[in-house]
């Protein structure tokens, strides 16, 4: 019997992603009680859920008040005459007397009820149970559900078969369930059939999501590949690992004692040889049919063709491929292999792959019993040329198997140091990365621990905690003590010079930087490139020198060949702040996929936050909302809080921009109470820049200039202060509403002074901005140039701002012509942005100049018919999950369509949508709310009707 649940109860709620096999099973019930259905059988393969959905056909006619009479076919029954026939017919055993005394003798006979005389023909008992059918059907219909053909005894199934073709015109029919491909003595042939294929991939996804909601998306994703949606082995596989949160998982998937059932039958009747053969293929793991029939030359009964028959295996002959039908059945054959049968296969295959490093170590390390330094080291090199192929997963898995092998504590406490330090950036999950450290502390206790210990402690001191000062000095402490602290081939410093400029970014305090900075100077024969390129800009872009910068163009234009998330992801920080990610984005995309299939989880999230990051400075606000949401989630699904912020960042500022001042304050306030007692610098940063951000678009100029001038004083770019280049025009925009345009000219003179222009076009602008708003550009003719350049519209949300200021500044000095198509430009892109503040700005300024705004529509008819639909059903409470199940959505599409409805409504959460969407002659009791049209809450700044200016 196979089926989507572990009990018949379970059934209704695990039918996930079969709605036309539900409402096919509904048609065919309602034919029943109509006295038109006949006879319809399930075809699938073992564990694709047909248990299920009998046992919803049967749940159907109870409601119906269709009677059902249900057997299943039994491996150990199956040379049991009539023992099928006695589990269906046994509840109507009472009404066998009211037969004609020929038929009931023969039934009472056939199912062993005491009749005397010889064995009855098959056909008096088939007419007996057609008698008896019809007979029962007379009170009310009737359907018989008959499970697991295959294993029906012989007579009952050549009796049911005859039954099943006689019953058309009566209100009787039969359902069956067997596996494709099976023989049965149930004839079929003419028999209407419905195939019941695997889940969707979306469906599958959907049922061990609910069923396992505590299970990491690494974990989720290596299920959902071997199950092929198969839903008994999405549900069996967790039982299987023991604990559906771990994120640890073994090279071949171990089954259930029900999956075995399943998918161990054909391999157990398969020959010693041919067994060890896909044995072979197995542990192999390249699906390469040459190498394995190389390996099986001169043994004459190893034939791949037994296997072929049973249907485990297709050899594909023209393209040298060895495939197995179902993923499962790799792991049913390591199940029934012998430890002894997987060594000697590993041994075979070590000794066939000499020749490649990475192969023969693996296989020779599986070979191996007791400790070997030399079979782990190899092992361990193979990790790290894993690694940097992109194979995260399987380096751990080196690694793991390479400290098995380690024979002194020291070794085994190193080996498995590393493994926690890359499993913790691999699966993101840092729960586990402690035991492994664990593991490490017991198996060399003493003082002197490993190098790769202080690495992952590290590590986990800086993401778990948030213990800057800690991991700091466990980090110089352990590269101090080093015999050669210069040695630039030695991979594991660099990993941890990798974390010391992270460390000194996050911390904020620019005395960190240079002792880190001379350490990576100091490598020889040179510190890896994008180590020395991330040194070069992360702590102090604006004094990249011209020779740094060509580098760092050089990193990013290698990214279309790195394969490394790690690489990619470095890289995309290293270039930040200096307006190269637009640059990175299809690599970053790739280390984001890469995450979600199962690979590395820590450089996912962190490719997320960038990607974010890019999308809000190019104006494409919804991604960037959704990309920091997807990052966010993991980082709670795996126990990060450090990496948390850079997207929490993005959020404040998306919400700063559009209005929602509650959220961002909120969000600054969270980054101020967590960052205060850690001294996290950076993040007290962060805070500042949501604060000065959203200040700016209540036009409170003196808040802002106080936020933006705390990240860098004015007439001064600081060193070790990248967050300086991202609120430079901030402090230049606030400035001047302020008085303070001797502070806005000095701070423009330091940016020329370093000449930030140089570092991007993005600088380029707001710096020949700032110069043309201050005096230093007299004349305005560089910036109307620098405005007009191809390519600044890449950064929409910077050159409205500019363009608003800028117009601001022509029609006080009289330019109105002028003043108007900067002003239209910038309320055009603002609106279209849903920069609420901005956009009401911007249109009052407009409307001084004379220019007449017509009110966009506003309400229910600014919105697009989806649009209106999902904020009429979120109006009515309903959640975005409840929603997108309703309308077939996604509910990140459901989060799309509010976040682009609410600036139209002229609102900021969903706790106003209901008097949004209420027509204004209903609202009564209620004070008139005049707002600006198509912007967001903040346009009550401007409510008395005077601009800013």
């Amino acid at each position: 019997m196979d089926g989507f649940s572990t009990g018949r109860d379970q059934a209704s709620t695990d039918l996930v992603g079969r709605e036309p096999e539900t409402q096919g099973l509904r048609r065919f019930v309602a034919r029943i009680a109509a006295g038109t259905a006949g006879s319809l059988r399930l075809i699938g393969d073992p564990g694709v859920g047909k248990t299920s959905l009998l046992d919803h056909a049967a749940s159907l006619a109870v409601k119906a008040e269709i009677r059902t009479l249900r057997a299943t076919g039994s491996q150990f029954e199956a040379d049991i005459p009539y023992a099928a026939l006695h589990q269906l017919l046994h509840p109507c055993m009472t009404e066998i007397p009211r037969l004609d005394p020929p038929l009931a003798a023969a039934l009472t006979v056939a199912l062993g009820l005491g009749g005397e005389g010889s064995p009855p023909p098959q056909l008096l008992v088939a007419n007996a149970v057609l008698a008896l059918l019809r007979e029962v059907a007379g009170e009310r219909p009737v359907l018989l559900i008959v499970d697991d053909l295959p294993w029906l005894d012989r007579t009952s199934a050549l009796v049911l078969a005859m039954a099943a073709r006689r019953i058309a015109g009566h209100p009787v029919a039969v359902l069956t369930a067997c596996r494709t491909g099976e023989p049965s003595h149930f004839d079929q042939s003419d028999l209407p059939a419905t195939r019941i294929e695997p889940l969707s991939e979306q469906a599958a996804a959907a049922l061990l999501s609910s069923r396992y909601p505590a299970m990491t998306p690494r974990v989720r994703r290596r299920l959902l590949d071997a199950a092929l949606g198969n839903p008994l082995a999405l549900l069996e596989l967790p039982v299987s690992l023991g604990d559906p949160a771990r994120s640890g998982l073994p090279e071949t998937l171990p089954l259930s004692h029900r999956l075995q059932n399943v998918f161990a039958a054909r391999v157990r009747a398969l020959p010693t040889p041919v067994f060890e053969l896909l044995l072979l293929a197995v542990l192999d793991g390249t699906g390469d049919l040459r190498t394995i029939r190389v390996i099986a030359a001169g043994h004459a009964d190893a034939d791949l063709s037994a296997a072929e028959h049973t249907g485990l295996v297709q050899a594909d002959e023209i393209r040298g491929r060895l495939a197995f039908r179902h993923p499962l059945i790799r792991s049913a054959i390591v199940d029934l292999s012998t430890r002894e049968q997987r060594r000697r296969a590993h041994a075979r295959l070590a000794h066939h792959l000499a020749d490649r490093p990475e192969r023969y170590a693996w296989h020779l390390a599986g070979a191996t019993d007791g400790p070997n330094e030399k079979v782990a080291v190899l092992l361990q090199q193979a990790a790290h040329t894993t690694l940097l192929r992109g194979d995260s997963v399987g380096a751990v898995a080196r690694l793991l198997r390479a400290a098995d092998l380690s024979p002194t504590g020291k070794a085994r406490s190193g080996r498995l140091a590393e493994a926690a330090y890359l499993g913790a950036i691999v699966t993101g999950d840092l729960r586990e990365a402690p035991q492994l450290m664990e593991q490490a502390r017991l198996a060399h206790p003493e003082p002197d621990e490993p190098f790769t210990a202080a690495m992952a402690r590290s590590y986990l001191l800086l993401h778990a905690d948030g213990d800057i000062d800690a991991a700091y000095r466990v980090l110089i402490t352990a590269v101090r003590d080093l015999d050669d602290a210069r040695d630039g081939r030695y991979k594991a410093l660099w990993e941890v010079l990798y974390i010391l400029i992270m460390v000194c970014f996050f911390s904020g305090r620019p005395d960190l930087w240079p002792p880190v900075q001379q350490l990576v100077d100091q490598l020889k024969p040179h510190p890896p490139e994008i180590l020395a390129v991330l040194a070069g800009t992360l702590g102090d872009p604006a004094r990249a020198t011209p020779a740094m910068l060509e580098r760092v163009d050089a990193s990013v234009a290698d990214l279309a060949r790195q394969v490394s998330p790690a690489r990619i992801v470095r890289t995309g920080i290293a270039v930040a702040y200096l307006d190269r990610l637009s640059a990175c984005r299809e690599p970053l995309q790739r280390a984001v996929q890469h995450g979600r299939e199962g690979g590395a989880i820590t450089s996912a999230i962190e490719a997320l936050f960038l990607l974010a990051q890019d999308a809000f400075h190019t104006g494409r606000w919804d991604e960037a909302q959704h990309l920091a949401d997807e990052g966010l989630a993991l980082c709670d699904t795996h126990g990060y809080d450090l990496l948390t912020w850079p997207g929490r960042l993005t959020l404040g500022l998306l919400a700063a921009a559009r209005g929602d001042t509650t959220k961002a304050i909120g969000i600054a306030q969270a980054m101020e109470s967590w960052a205060a007692p850690r001294r996290t610098g950076i993040i007290t940063t962060y805070a500042h820049h949501i604060r000065g951000l959203a200040a700016l678009g209540l036009a409170d100029c003196e808040t802002a200039f106080h936020h933006a001038a705390a990240i860098s004083p004015p007439g001064t770019l600081a060193p070790y202060t990248p967050h300086a280049l991202w609120v430079f025009h901030d402090l230049v925009e606030a400035a001047l509403p302020s008085g303070r345009r001797d502070e806005a000219a000095r701070h423009v003179a330091a940016a020329r002074d370093l000449d930030l222009e140089r570092l991007s076009p993005r600088l380029r602008l707001i710096v020949l901005a700032g110069a043309a708003l201050t005096g230093l550009e007299t004349d305005g003719t560089a910036l109307e140039a620098t405005i007009k350049e191809p390519g600044n519209d890449r950064w929409p949300f910077d050159l409205a701002r500019i363009q608003l200021t800028y117009g601001s500044h022509l029609r006080r000095a009289k330019h109105t012509t002028d003043a108007r198509r900067h002003l239209t430009a910038a309320t055009d892109t603002f609106h279209r942005l849903g920069a609420g503040p901005w956009a009401t700005r911007a249109d009052l300024e407009l409307r001084a100049t004379g220019v007449t705004i017509t009110p966009a529509a506003t309400g229910l008819a600014a919105l697009t018919p989806q649009q209106r639909q999902i904020a009429l059903l979120a109006a009515e409470g309903r959640t975005n999950k409840e929603i997108a199940a309703r309308l077939y959505l996604s509910p990140r599409t459901v989060s799309t369509h509010l976040y682009q409805a609410f600036p139209k409504l002229g609102i900021t959460s969903r706790a106003a949508l209901r008097d949004a969407l209420t027509p204004p002659e209903v609202q009564t009791d209620r004070p008139h709310d005049v707002r600006h049209s198509a912007t967001s809450g903040s346009a009550e700044v401007y409510r008395d009707g005077r601009s800013s200016a």
